[in-house]
């Protein structure tokens, strides 16, 4: 959980999640990137955390790649089984305009009246907002004809103080309710539901609880269990479930420490430890002294334990009800359907004053600034003196903003901030002052806006010149204004995102679904948030009519340089932070145990014991029963077929898949990375961002990345490596995506072209930049997914894809990074050179695929500039392998950092013991991670998340764990899974679920680009449609026997596996003497 929205989702492993931060208007209809897909390559920006719980990503935003011109990305390592990503299966109910209209008689016969309705023409889609007479709730009804239905119903839940509760509520309302009197329902539905979406989020003013399906009956089912989840749980009369999902004292034995648990407290941990999650809080609760927005919703850990049982039972009594609720519905299902399920819950309760009690309150302006430092845990190695960081933060408003205001201020954020040539962002970067941007610019989501900018890896002697410097050209950029260049490009860039459309593998009703709460949640118009037409189209008519800088420059001098609440939050490393919380934790636990009596004591122990054997206990048959499912006939026998054409352009191969794509054509361009000498691989991430932010001859990188702004949508270049099964050899290729309007298409090719080809690597002071901002983003990671540095390193550890993409993007990287940054200063012709031979190896005919994704008329229009670009590409007669074949020592290893919790791992190779692939593997591994893991890690253990992976090019199986307070503990439990599956009975029922939930996760939902990708990944790892098919087929014909034979193979983990942990040195040092040197120790910050 990371400060605004708490997500819930499925058990994938994402090689590095992307900050998913829902937001306003068209930087949430944007949330895709050019590189968004199921397979999207690493991002700093955002994620969907992927982990079998929830995580709150941090509600401040970085600008979203979707509304930049172009991005670069690290290494992206090819994991688990996404060679059958494909389209869903959806069993929709025929659509029509007609049929989403509900006469006012049926809307009376379930309580409902019609409040307003109207077309949405930017979305196609009849919108009408109804209310339930007798408690007030709100509805919002969308009929379209997206067979992605969504429903999400959410709460205002202000808290008033930091002790967590919404947070923890909504963990611990998806723990059992009076129709699904299970221990975890939602856990059920992970096992064996259709869903696209499956989650909940905590805001610091709401909690939304959103589901999402193609499938119909799959769809309500999802939605009933929500609706019971929260409107009548078990977590308010179940004092074990608060201290499972919330915190409590756990004592073994009466002779051992006392220490605190629970899965909330320890998420925070991890939140805390991270110091831009640090600094993002302090500038929230700073900017908001006298409102909600100053503590925090998601819970302090200091804080967590003083919430008693009492208090989180009367927050849900008081905001969890109907009067409170607004309640959203998307898609092709019937609407009056949608009230019918409502009215049985509805109708049970009577208005209440919720509505009045739960209103945010705005904040008063301040009539002068703010100055606050914190301190973050910083570990002892390296030069602390550069590790200080610096954020102005302004309030923009006292009251909420017109929807134009909004826009135009979007705007704003994106000319100075939304791409590498934007002023701010560029003069910030290319001071020298720091090494990244904090901060992120204009964030609306909350009821008044905010804007955010700074630097980290900044020395202490130059905080002072940093804010001068953001002062300095927020002046200059209102005295001067913004190029025409760079207006038309960010016009082209949003318009662009905005038509796509594109959500990525996020429902598109979702996205309208928080941008509509956005307003709506404060008794605003919740159909406006959805209109941009016409605002967009104001502005525009202003910025033609009067010039950019009339438009732009008074909200910089009003909201900005004239207004006087601003709140600087400077950030001081200290290397002693992490062990004095730890101390001062200690304190507190020692002094409880001090105040018990030997009775109080034995009480604890037997509480503990108590608890764990309820969390370990599985539930009984009928219970489980109560959670509806569908059946396997509900399943479709084959895969989904993306329609592929393999051809030849000028004797490169070409592939096209003719699919609506409303006019855009998506294209990736790939080369073989296979003849890079090994010393250069590293080199290569940078190689890609180089590519996309150094100038050429003629064009400064400012005027290319406006002219890819203003003539595409976006380019991006990343490698891609995986492994392949049967085979010694990786695939590592160099993917260069792009996407533009059908009219656009040469304009794409030739800026592709002019992207590999004319770029010079001659900057040395940008390239300097590109190092810094990566080893900052590499550090980021260390701290906040520690679970996939650690999955790398032990892929690192057991193959040679595993390794490659380490060297790109893991602990080798960052060390790499280290040892650059002093090099480009003493060998800069060197580097220059290197960076040039990375091109001349790559870019040849030979090893080149084009992958196109566009309906067939443009796909056919598309082939000449295709063949013009083939033309300028050099010919090498062949492309000659160089020798890869390392492999990090195979030793057990901790990667030592400041953090107050761990992420632990450990991995075998299961085809070296002689295993071969069988489809009821995916079953096997979902079913671990949603049973065994999840309660011995999650719920019994307290860690965050716990989950396994298994990828099935490289053979290695994987358990990880993320925001763990366990080390050892959690090694255990690994290593008892082969058991577990040995002595597992299960009943028909459950295997069913088993199968399909594995069937959701393999039919995941696609948008058309991400089908043509997934299509393209699939040709580059030599998956056949007939091996897709034979999979499928496993899948669905998985036996108990399968399972309990898979027990045999995960054995290999146990007693051959390599386990690698990203820790806090106190507890490396404690398992090192539990288990003689069990791990080489690895300081990596």
């Amino acid at each position: 959980m990371e400060t605004a929205v708490l997500l819930r989702s499925s058990n994938k492993l994402i090689f590095n999640p992307r900050h998913y931060s829902p937001h306003n208007f068209f930087r949430l209809l944007s949330s895709s990137s050019i590189s968004s897909s199921s397979l999207t390559p690493l991002n700093p920006h955002r994620s969907i955390n992927p982990l079998t719980s929830r995580s709150l990503p941090r509600r401040r935003k970085l600008i979203p790649p979707s509304a930049t011109s172009s991005s670069s990305s690290p290494s992206f390592h090819f994991n688990k089984h996404h060679f059958s990503t494909l389209s869903p299966h959806a069993i929709a109910t025929p659509y029509s305009l007609d049929a989403s209209t509900v006469p006012d008689e049926v809307a009376a016969k379930y309580g409902f009246e019609k409040v307003s309705g109207e077309f949405i023409g930017e979305c196609k889609s009849k919108a009408v907002l109804f209310k339930h007479k007798k408690t007030g709730a709100e509805v919002m009804s969308v009929s379209n004809d997206d067979e992605n239905k969504v429903f999400g119903i959410v709460f205002r839940t202000p808290p008033k103080d930091s002790t967590g509760i919404p947070h923890i509520l909504e963990h611990s309302v998806l723990c059992g309710s009076r129709k699904y009197p299970l221990k975890e329902p939602f856990v059920e539905l992970l096992k064996g539901s259709l869903h696209t979406f499956l989650n909940a989020f905590t805001y610091p003013d709401r909690t939304c609880y959103p589901v999402a399906s193609t499938n119909t009956k799959d769809f309500y089912n999802l939605v009933d269990v929500y609706l019971d989840a929260v409107f009548f749980p078990k977590c308010v009369e179940d004092y074990q479930t608060f201290q499972q999902e919330g915190w409590h004292f756990e004592l073994n034995d009466p002779s051992e420490e006392i220490s605190y648990k629970g899965v909330v407290f320890n998420e925070m941990k991890g939140v805390y430890s991270q110091p831009d999650n640090i600094l993002g809080r302090a500038a929230q609760q700073a900017l908001f002294p006298d409102n909600t927005y100053g503590v925090d919703s998601g819970g302090d850990p200091k804080v967590i334990p003083k919430l008693t049982f009492e208090q989180f039972k009367e927050f849900h009594g008081k905001y969890y009800h109907p009067s409170n609720a607004r309640i959203w519905f998307y898609g092709d299902d019937d609407p009056s359907e949608r009230l019918r399920i409502l009215s049985e819950y509805l109708d049970m309760f009577d208005a209440s004053s919720a509505p009045n009690e739960s209103r945010v309150e705005q904040q008063k302006l301040f009539s002068e600034p703010v100055r606050i430092i914190e301190k973050y845990p910083a570990g002892d190695g390296g030069d602390l003196k550069k590790k200080h960081m610096i954020c102005l933060n302004w309030l923009l408003a006292d009251k909420p903003l017109d929807l134009e205001t909004e826009l135009t201020l979007g705007f704003l954020d994106h000319l100075m901030l939304g791409t590498p040539a934007s002023p701010l962002r560029k003069i910030l970067l290319e001071s020298g002052l720091g090494d990244a941007i904090v901060g992120g610019g204009i964030e609306d989501e909350l009821l008044q806006p905010q804007f955010s900018i700074g630097l980290k890896g900044v020395f202490e002697e130059d905080i002072q010149k940093v804010e001068e410097l953001v002062m300095s050209t927020l002046k200059k950029l209102k005295e001067e204004g913004f190029e025409t260049e760079a207006v038309e490009a960010s016009m082209n860039t949003i318009e662009f995102s905005l038509r796509e459309n594109n959500t990525g593998s996020f429902p598109r009703g979702l996205s309208l679904m928080l941008r509509s709460i956005s307003k709506w949640i404060y008794d605003m118009n919740p159909f406006e948030p959805l209109k941009y037409e016409k605002p967009l189209m104001a502005l525009k008519a202003r910025i033609a009519e009067e010039g950019s800088k009339a438009v732009f420059s008074p909200l910089i001098e009003k909201f900005i340089l004239n207004n006087p609440h601003c709140v600087t939050v400077e950030m001081q490393p200290d290397p002693e932070k992490a062990s004095h919380d730890e101390a001062a934790e200690r304190e507190i636990l020692e002094k409880v145990k001090a105040s018990m009596t030997e009775e109080d004591l034995a009480e604890l122990a037997r509480a503990t014991q108590e608890l764990r054997l309820k969390q370990e206990t599985p539930d009984p048959p009928e219970a489980l029963r109560s959670v509806p499912s569908l059946i396997l006939r509900d399943i479709p026998k084959e895969p989904i077929h993306v329609p592929t054409e393999v051809g030849d352009i000028n004797g490169v191969k070409v592939l096209k898949h003719d699919l609506f794509t409303n006019d855009v054509l998506y294209a990736e361009i790939v080369f073989n990375m296979r003849s890079l000498k090994q010393e250069l691989l590293p080199l290569v991430p940078l190689f890609c961002q180089s590519l996309l932010e150094m100038g050429t001859k003629d064009l400064t990188f400012v005027q290319l990345n406006q002219l890819i702004g203003r003539k595409t949508g976006g380019i991006s270049v990343y490698p891609f490596t995986s492994s392949v099964r049967g085979r010694e050899d990786p695939c590592s290729h160099i993917v260069v995506r792009g996407k533009a309007m059908a009219g656009r298409v040469e304009d794409l090719f030739n800026l592709v072209n002019c992207v590999l080809q004319e770029v010079r690597f001659t900057d040395q002071q940008r390239f300097k930049q590109f190092v810094s901002q990566s080893k900052a983003r590499m550090e980021n990671r260390l701290r906040g997914s520690g679970h996939g540095i650690a999955a790398a390193r032990m892929d690192a550890k057991l193959n040679v894809a595993g390794w490659i993409s380490e060297q790109m993007g893991g602990v080798s990287y960052l060390e790499f990074l280290k040892a650059l940054e002093k090099r480009v200063d003493q060998d800069w012709a060197g580097v220059s050179s290197s960076l040039e031979e990375i091109r001349i190896s790559l870019l040849s005919k030979n090893g080149c695929l084009i992958n196109m994704t566009a309906d067939g008329k443009n796909l056919t229009n598309s082939e000449k500039y295709v063949s013009k670009f083939l033309d300028l590409l050099p010919s090498k007669s062949s492309v000659e392998a160089a020798a890869w074949n390392a492999q990090l020592s195979p030793g057990n290893e901790a990667i030592v950092i400041p953090t107050q919790v761990n992420y632990v791992g450990k991995a075998a190779n299961i085809y070296d013991t002689g295993y071969k692939l069988h489809g009821s593997a995916y079953v096997i591994s979902k079913y671990i991670s949603n049973t065994w893991l999840w309660d011995r890690v999650r719920v019994s253990g307290g860690a965050y998340g716990g989950f396994c992976d298994f990828d099935t090019h490289s053979g290695v199986f994987s358990f990880l764990s993320y925001r763990d307070p366990n080390l050892l503990k959690t090694l255990d439990v690994y290593d008892g899974s082969g058991a577990f599956l040995r002595e597992l009975e299960m009943d028909n029922d459950t295997l069913t679920k088993a199968i399909i939930g594995t069937i959701g996760d393999v039919d995941s939902y696609q948008l058309a680009d991400a089908k043509g990708y997934s299509s393209l990944l699939r040709y580059l790892l030599g998956i056949t449609e007939e091996e897709r098919q034979k999979r499928r087929e496993e899948i669905l014909s998985t036996s108990l026997k399968d399972f309990k034979e898979f027990g045999e193979v995960i054995e290999a983990v146990k007693d051959k596996g390599v386990s690698v942990v990203v820790a806090s040195p106190e507890d490396v040092d404690a398992a090192n003497k539990e288990r003689s040197n069990y791990f080489d120790v690895k300081k990596a910050l």
